[in-house]
């Protein structure tokens, strides 16, 4: 019997029919909502079914069709053993996990396409999407609060949490209607760029509300995850499983894949949340060129600056915080006369210059308690070795010190600059901030 006839019988022969389920197969057992396999098959069994369908007077044998294209080398070639261009799967498992090549192939480019394998492109989606996304679970578990944690969706009026959870509503509905018509490129690209603002819009500017114990943040941030676990579900089923995992609670399903799928609440389309996402928008385009002033002036963002003047005269309170934060400014002026969209004022005075090297030996401080694999229950006493001058920079900030790297003490030695560090039997670690010298020892 010719194999391809005997392939395309497969939705009739598998139950026996026309011996047997009869009431099946002329019900809800055909056709096939779908079937999926490489572009090869488009002479093969693709044809077949239908064929064997029509002879049969059943009609089409599916309803959708994926189709998949060939997976070439970096430079579009076929692999084969004589060209010496194979690629061993086990190994870019072992190196990258099964999801990440999974999340590869989905959002490289539309499934029916061959598919160039480059190593460097899967490193991207590693770091881009579990990379990212792990650093922010990693966060929320070090500030967690179980006690806070629920399924109900947060009421928070920060601009910040209503532009996540808007931002989440907007992916819950591309990633539904999407994957309802059989279709996988655009829901994993708006599942990567989402990742993306999550962690580096949402989470950087939301990092000291959850800090200080913020309530309605933590929420938001817990929602978040929880919910991109379900979306990450069939795209990525093990990440997805270990995150629930590690955030459901006692009256959750056991497994993500067992969890009813997340709803998007239409209200998002309401002109208050559409607004917000423009203005955002507007925001961080502000945000973007002002980053890029300050790198063309080779000014380091945690050098604090006087001020920046922005075109956009219409932005909000709220909104003018966000810029003035992410660019560490004193102040952000509207001025719809200036001749482009921002304006930099790039003169650092003596008080904005002693700020900035605070701020470099605070996060050294943070850099060193990271190192030692301190939490945030682990309060800190510091001995600083260093000159007057030293001193004095210590002294002046030390009560935002205290706050900002969990400080419950601070000791002095006085310092004659780096020489003195031949004379000591201490290990100390030695930082330099232009002019400054700095001897540090932290306690736990």
């Amino acid at each position: 019997m010719d194999v391809w006839f005997d392939s395309g019988c497969m939705p009739f022969a598998q139950d026996h029919y026309p011996f047997e389920n009869e009431k099946w197969i002329e019900g809800k057992g055909y056709p096939a909502d779908y079937i999926c396999e490489a572009i090869d098959q488009t002479r093969g069994w693709f044809y077949t079914l239908h064929a064997v369908g029509m002879l049969l007077g059943r009609g089409r044998a599916y309803k959708n069709v994926i189709c998949l294209g060939h997976l070439l080398d970096a430079s579009g070639k076929k692999m084969s053993k004589s060209l010496g261009n194979i690629i061993d799967p086990w190994i870019m498992m072992g190196k990258y996990g099964v999801d990440t090549l999974r999340l590869w192939m989905y959002s490289v480019n539309q499934p029916g396409e061959s598919k160039n394998f480059d190593e460097k492109t899967v490193a991207l989606v590693y770091q881009q999407v579990f990379g990212l996304l792990y650093n922010v679970l990693a966060f929320y578990e070090l500030y967690r609060d179980k006690k806070i944690e629920t399924n109900d969706r947060p009421k928070s009026k920060n601009i910040l949490d209503i532009w996540i959870l808007t931002k989440l509503d907007e992916l819950i509905k591309l990633i539904t209607d999407n994957l309802d018509n059989y279709k996988f490129l655009e829901p994993t690209r708006a599942l990567r760029n989402f990742i993306g603002n999550f962690s580096t819009w949402y989470l950087r500017r939301s990092r000291e509300r959850i800090k200080n114990g913020d309530e309605e943040a933590r929420q938001t941030l817990y929602f978040v995850l929880k919910n991109l676990a379900k979306l990450m579900a069939p795209f990525a089923p093990f990440a997805a499983e270990d995150i629930w995992l590690k955030l459901k609670t006692n009256d959750d399903k056991e497994s993500v894949h067992l969890a009813k799928w997340s709803a998007s609440q239409t209200k998002w389309f309401s002109f208050g949340k559409k607004n917000v996402m423009k203005e955002m928008q507007i925001v961080r385009d502000i945000v973007t060129l002002g980053l890029e002033a300050r790198q063309n002036a080779g000014i380091k963002v945690r050098q604090p600056l006087a001020k920046l003047e922005i075109k956009n005269y219409k932005l909000g309170g709220k909104y003018l915080e966000l810029i003035k934060d992410e660019l560490n400014v004193k102040e952000v002026i509207q001025n719809k006369n200036i001749e482009n969209q921002v304006k930099l004022d790039v003169n650092i005075t003596s008080e904005l210059k002693q700020e900035g090297d605070y701020r470099e030996l605070a996060h050294a401080l943070q850099d060193m308690r990271k190192k030692l694999g301190l939490t945030p229950s682990n309060i800190i006493s510091i001995v600083f070795e260093t000159d007057e001058t030293g001193k004095e920079l210590i002294q002046k900030f030390e009560t935002d010190m205290k706050k900002t790297v969990l400080v419950s003490r601070v000791e002095f030695r006085k310092n004659d600059g780096p020489a003195s560090a031949k004379n000591s039997s201490e290990t100390m670690q030695e930082i330099k901030i232009d002019d400054l010298f700095f001897k540090i020892k932290i306690k736990k």
